[in-house]
């Protein structure tokens, strides 16, 4: 295994480079108030934005905005996301504006039920394939190239949520 090439370059600065953060807990009560603890130890990674999504009985609960995380949630905010299952996004944009309509998770419900997504990266290929989905009738409510995911999945012909996203994956 070789080493990358960005080591060997002069221009390499051995700093973190990090962006955005995602965290997940399942299966524990409380779920979004130990995401909101995840999120503040990774807030490092995005300082933009910052979102939880927590489902409690089959409902599911988002909370979004524009700023840092102790600045989007509060003791309120959080009574507000119950549930045992959470997942929760700190943003620093590197593809599509800052804006708050592009704070994670994204949100949707389609015809599986709901879905909220949260993603950390660029996809290479996020324009070509949004230029296609566009041209098949997509909308597209964010600059993020994270919501080419959300309708990949959606129009996914699988039958399960496990095939539709391995199918959704397949593409990217």
């Amino acid at each position: 295994m070789g080493v990358p090439s960005d080591v060997l370059s002069s221009d390499f600065d051995d700093v973190p480079r990090e962006e955005c953060g995602v965290v997940a807990v399942s299966g524990i009560d409380g779920a979004a108030e130990l995401v909101f603890l995840g999120l503040y130890s990774l807030q490092h990674r995005g300082q933009e934005s910052a979102g939880i999504c927590a489902i409690s009985g089959g409902e599911a609960r988002l909370h979004r905005n524009v700023g840092l995380v102790a600045d989007v949630f509060d003791a309120e905010s959080l009574i507000k996301l119950p549930g045992r299952t959470a997942v929760g996004h700190v943003r620093y944009s590197t593809a599509g504006g800052s804006r708050a309509l592009n704070a994670q998770p994204i949100f949707v419900r389609y015809a599986e039920g709901d879905m909220a997504i949260s993603h950390n990266g660029n996809l290479t290929n996020a324009h070509d394939l949004k230029t296609r989905l566009v041209k098949e009738g997509a909308i597209f409510q964010t600059t993020s190239d994270s919501e080419v995911i959300v309708h990949l999945i959606s129009r996914s012909r699988q039958d399960t949520i496990d095939g539709q996203v391995c199918e959704a994956l397949g593409h990217l």
